[in-house]
């Protein structure tokens, strides 16, 4: 009896070091930035904050700078699993999740000041679960600051006309190809990776995006002109393959949501010294920075807003309330 009594006593905790094994979960969280890049920087330090707070029940595998695919690949394997968490920009999740593209209209925002407070609030939180409540296989968890977006050319835009004909590489949602359209230019959907070789050829003559990623990408090598639209200001969700989401405790989920608003918080000062650091590079490297008169541009993109904005009407209220 003893013996019988000394060995479930020995065997209880191997029992219970098994069960904690068996729950732990290793997370591969990939972006389409380079290492050091604001998202990746906050990602990194959310994912060691989890494997601390879970007694390492929840450990974390980088993959920055679009190791395993493009953003599109990425949400795929997401979407089954393969890859347990990745930051998306939202031109992609607009076609599978309808009411992000509130988010995408041009000018929705009036500056990021604004944007801010709008993802911090109820209707960020209500965007979030609307993505987490869809049939697009993910959980959103938290806001990235994805900066705003203006155009970069090989010619200089310096009023709404120069950018006539002018071949703009876009994200692939058809709402930002309309966009580019509206204003005179010609959209082209393209990935990330493409855009290098894209400008360099002249397949395209500029693209759009903020200053960290026109440095970070070495699109300033071949696009030296740097318009100030600011046409789109996007926030970038932090998603969860649902299917991970599922293995994890109550508990679990409640830290790794507490964590992921943490990284919102520490993302957005990250930006913002990246912004100006980008910026002050950019200027050394020879880019020009052209402030331009955003009304033209504004009114230009009014066509946008109306054709999209319909089923939006409430939300499009709710934001503008917003200060």
């Amino acid at each position: 009896m003893y013996f019988k009594r000394t060995l479930l006593a020995v065997a209880l905790p191997f029992a219970f070091t098994l069960a904690s094994t068996a729950q732990a979960l290793e997370i591969k969280f990939a972006d389409i930035h380079p290492a050091g890049y604001p998202t990746v920087v906050a990602e990194e330090s959310m994912g060691q904050t989890l494997t601390q707070e879970t007694n390492g029940e929840l450990t974390f595998k980088y993959f920055p700078g679009g190791v395993l695919g493009s953003e599109k690949e990425v949400i795929e394997q997401a979407q089954v699993g393969a890859i347990q968490m990745t930051r998306v920009s939202l031109g992609i999740v607009g076609p599978v999740v309808p009411d992000v593209n509130v988010f995408n209209m041009p000018f929705i925002f009036r500056d990021q000041a604004h944007m801010r407070a709008v993802i911090d609030g109820e209707v960020g939180d209500a965007i979030l679960d609307k993505i987490t409540h869809s049939e697009f296989g993910l959980v959103a968890l938290a806001w990235m600051d994805g900066g705003t977006r203006n155009l970069y050319t090989k010619k200089p835009v310096r009023k709404l006309e120069d950018l006539k004909g002018m071949k703009i590489r876009v994200q692939g949602n058809p709402m930002f190809i309309e966009t580019i359209n509206a204003m005179g230019g010609n959209g082209i959907a393209m990935d990330t990776g493409e855009i290098f070789s894209a400008l360099q050829t002249g397949v395209i003559d500029g693209a759009e995006n903020n200053p960290p990623t026109l440095l970070e990408h070495n699109h300033f090598q071949n696009a030296k002109f740097y318009s100030l639209t600011g046409h789109l200001i996007l926030p970038e969700p932090i998603v969860m393959s649902k299917i991970t989401w599922e293995k994890l405790t109550p508990d679990q989920q409640t830290l790794v949501k507490k964590a992921a608003k943490a990284a919102q918080a520490e993302e957005r000062v990250l930006w913002d010294k990246k912004s100006a650091s980008s910026e002050e590079k950019l200027k050394a490297a020879g880019v020009e920075f052209i402030t331009v008169d955003k009304k033209p541009f504004y009114e230009a993109t009014a066509s946008v807003r109306e054709k999209y904005g319909a089923p939006y009407a409430d939300l499009i209220k709710r934001i503008e309330a917003v200060q």
